[in-house]
């Protein structure tokens, strides 16, 4: 089959600061990578090892999140990320955080899907929104896009600012909310750091559709532990040539200090001025920072409330990589 694989029952991912549908404006071409992963689950990480294999080297011909778009974010016309990615003649490689079946899969194209242990995700995911100008954010998005298309109302975000709510409760909250936006609605506020639910609904969707032949998994514990193996078995999802030598040699380009060194091109809309710190967005990029903040209730809560989330073969994978369980079986 060639093309789009039609997706009649395709799920609304609507929100204020992103919208599924913009994905309507864009052809599609042949050899096109996309990568889809929660917020905070390794996205600019294998970003930045898929532009080390387009562009075979650490520089890019701009900011990589012009580069890579996040093709489903608001706070930039359309038409203008559009136009950006027509333009492009290289191998194009796209953002998005929406889940698989918020997309219509196109056999022509690789889909990139990238986890974390979710405790980590969450962590990293507050720590994020009191380094974001969420004022700077809601400005963008007014001017973006037209009164009429908005999903929300206008005016100041509703809920409480960034930060406004401590750690403890921002994950009392993340761990026991739902997945948002329920399956086939359209606006729902953004709140906090979003939802356990959310995330292991989305690794979900990935794992039903795991075993599709342009469907492959990655792990944050996996490039953690063998960053040069990665890159080359990512090499070979994509049908790039590369050999051992040239991985260790391009390798340390995607390191957390690296690209740390180079945030103002590295990490995402550095642009557009979202960030009180564009370093600060590669705050630390380790794992086991959650038992900081979980004690032994959360996290005797935590794993009765995952059990209810996703099955056991999916979680280990979730939570430890292919260590915990290979996707490939």
């Amino acid at each position: 089959m060639n093309g789009k694989q039609l997706v009649t029952d395709r799920v609304l991912y609507r929100e204020l600061m992103t919208d599924n549908l913009r994905w309507d404006a864009l052809q599609l071409r042949d050899g096109d990578i996309v990568i889809s992963t929660p917020p905070k689950c390794g996205m600019t990480w294998t970003q930045r090892l898929v532009s080390l294999l387009i562009f075979d080297g650490p520089e890019l011909p701009g900011p990589l999140s012009t580069v890579s778009p996040w093709l489903d974010q608001t706070i930039r016309p359309i038409e203008e990320v559009v136009a950006t990615l027509d333009a492009q003649r290289h191998r194009r490689f796209i953002k998005t955080h929406t889940p698989l079946d918020g997309l219509v899969l196109d056999d022509r194209v690789t889909y990139l899907c990238v986890g974390r242990d979710p405790r980590d995700a969450a962590v990293s995911m507050w720590f994020q929104t009191v380094n974001m100008d969420r004022d700077r954010m809601r400005a963008l998005h007014e001017a973006a896009v037209p009164p009429q298309e908005r999903m929300g109302p206008p005016g100041p975000e509703p809920g409480p600012a960034s930060g406004a709510r401590g750690p403890e409760e921002e994950f009392r909250h993340w761990m026991e909310g739902p997945a948002l936006p329920p399956p086939g609605m359209g606006f729902t506020p953004p709140k906090g750091i979003g939802t356990l639910a959310n995330v292991l609904h989305q690794y979900g969707k990935v794992w039903e559709r795991r075993h599709l032949p342009n469907v492959t998994l990655f792990h944050y514990a996996d490039y953690q532990a063998d960053l040069v193996g990665e890159l080359l078995r990512l090499a070979a999802v994509l049908g790039i040539e590369l050999s051992r030598d040239r991985a260790q040699e391009l390798a340390p380009h995607a390191t957390l200090g690296a690209m740390r060194s180079r945030a103002s091109e590295i990490a995402p809309n550095t642009t557009d001025g979202i960030w009180h710190s564009d370093q600060q967005f590669f705050r630390r990029g380790s794992s086991g920072e959650w038992q900081e903040y979980f004690g032994h209730d959360e996290h005797r809560r935590y794993y009765h409330r995952i059990n209810q989330l996703g099955s056991p073969d999916m979680l280990a994978w979730a939570h430890e990589g292919r260590r915990g369980y290979d996707p490939t079986r």
